[in-house]
């Protein structure tokens, strides 16, 4: 149903996506650990990348929304032992992901397990079975215990079998990871990994599908019904069904909002997010922070809401060759007051405590005025304080003038 009359201003919009995401405001306390969980709550599942030429997506997510905390706290989160609440699994894509969650990855584990097809050979089902009983028997290992000296490419993708093994074997259930050494993942037997207190109850098919979608579109807080599934990395057409279901019931509500080109067009909340839309329509959650972004941001997996709302293409370009490259290989987006309006390419000397600014770019026609400096300034200094870094050094700027304008408030 579509839920009154109105043409909900843009403004709104951008605000309930925000706050729903933990970005409306800049925090001005102390994280705690308790922090870190909640803000992996907030987003539903928080996604683990392994590059860093600044501190890893994981770290920048939870800086962008808590500012300089102590990064150890998420490592103690999903890996101290019975007092760990997340895990490691698949949703958007490699993900932590509370623990109260676990159970709704139960139907596609058991649907992995019922796939002996997709091991290959029969010599490969002894090789997932030989992995398994090793740890079984010896404990935690890592993909490198386990000894390999045939070629690196083969029908087991570009792993060594044995990883492809592991990997498996966490698809289905048997393994979990239980730590990680140097960003390397230590596997162990699910029982002995997973809390006591860890609900396993295994909810049908449909429900888990609802709950994926629901979970998207509260994490979302404003979109369009078929950016839904992207969130969870659903397909569209098969969550088409649930998502109008959800609709019917008035889980899920229609509404007409301006977009960024101007135009009114239908977008969907959530009904517990109705009264905060209500509030910022009223101008009553205005988003007043300024902060950065990684390019794996959860805001910015809705494909097409970043223009819808921004008029702004978020893109990762480190897989494109250099020459190819528009924006630079580790792009990170800057959010200012509401408002999604620019992006600079960063690198970290970790052995001098230089941060270098290859490139930052504002909006096309952006006049940056002082206050705007100063925001930048305020973010960017936290941003070098959580990496450890002493210096900031802009290669290239657009608007010319405006990294020295930025050094300078440093």
């Amino acid at each position: 149903m579509v839920s009154g009359g109105n043409v909900y201003p843009l403004s709104a919009v951008r605000d309930l996506a925000l706050r729903a995401q933990g970005l409306a405001q800049n925090s001005e306390r102390t994280p705690r650990p308790q922090d870190v969980l909640e803000a992996v709550k907030r987003v539903g599942w928080l996604q683990i990348d392994t590059l860093q030429v600044v501190r890893r997506s994981q770290e920048l997510v939870l800086w962008s929304r808590l500012g300089a905390y102590d990064a150890e706290d998420l490592a103690r989160l999903a890996y101290d032992g019975q007092n760990r609440h997340l895990f490691e699994g698949w949703q958007h894509a490699a993900c932590f992901i509370p623990l109260a969650d676990y159970r709704f990855q139960l139907t596609a584990k058991r649907a992995n397990r019922r796939s002996w097809g997709s091991m290959g050979s029969a010599k490969n089902r002894e090789l997932v079975k030989a992995v398994l009983a090793r740890i079984e028997r010896e404990g935690p290992m890592r993909a490198g215990d386990f000894d390999y000296d045939g070629p690196r490419r083969g029908s087991w993708w570009d792993w060594k079998p044995a990883k492809r093994a592991l990997e498996l074997l966490v698809n289905r259930g048997d393994l979990m990871v239980s730590s990680r050494v140097n960003f390397q993942r230590v596997y162990d037997l699910t029982d002995r990994v997973l809390p006591d207190w860890t609900d396993i109850t295994e909810p049908t098919q449909e429900q888990t599908l609802r709950h994926l979608l629901e979970r998207s579109i509260l994490a979302l807080g404003a979109c369009r019904l078929a950016q839904i599934a992207d969130y969870a990395h659903l397909k569209r057409r098969e969550s088409g069904p649930a998502l109008e279901a959800m609709v019917e019931d008035g889980t899920i509500v229609q509404v007409i909002a301006s977009m960024n080109d101007g135009t009114a067009d239908e977008i969907v909340v959530h009904r517990d997010n109705l009264p905060a839309l209500e509030r910022a329509a009223d101008g009553d959650l205005q988003s007043l922070g300024t902060t950065f972004l990684s390019p794996f941001d959860s805001l910015l997996w809705a494909k097409g809401r970043d223009v819808d709302l921004w008029s702004f293409h978020s893109i990762l370009e480190a897989y494109k060759p250099e020459p190819t490259r528009i924006w630079g290989y580790f792009c990170m987006p800057i959010l200012d007051q509401g408002d999604l309006i620019g992006r600079f390419d960063p690198v970290l000397d970790r052995r001098t405590g230089t941060l270098r600014l290859k490139a930052l770019y504002l909006k096309d026609h952006l006049d940056p005025d002082e206050a705007l400096i100063e925001r930048l300034a305020g973010a960017m200094r936290d941003f070098m304080k959580f990496h450890l870094a002493t210096d900031l050094v802009v290669d290239r700027d657009l608007p010319r003038g405006l990294g020295s304008r930025l050094v300078r408030k440093l």
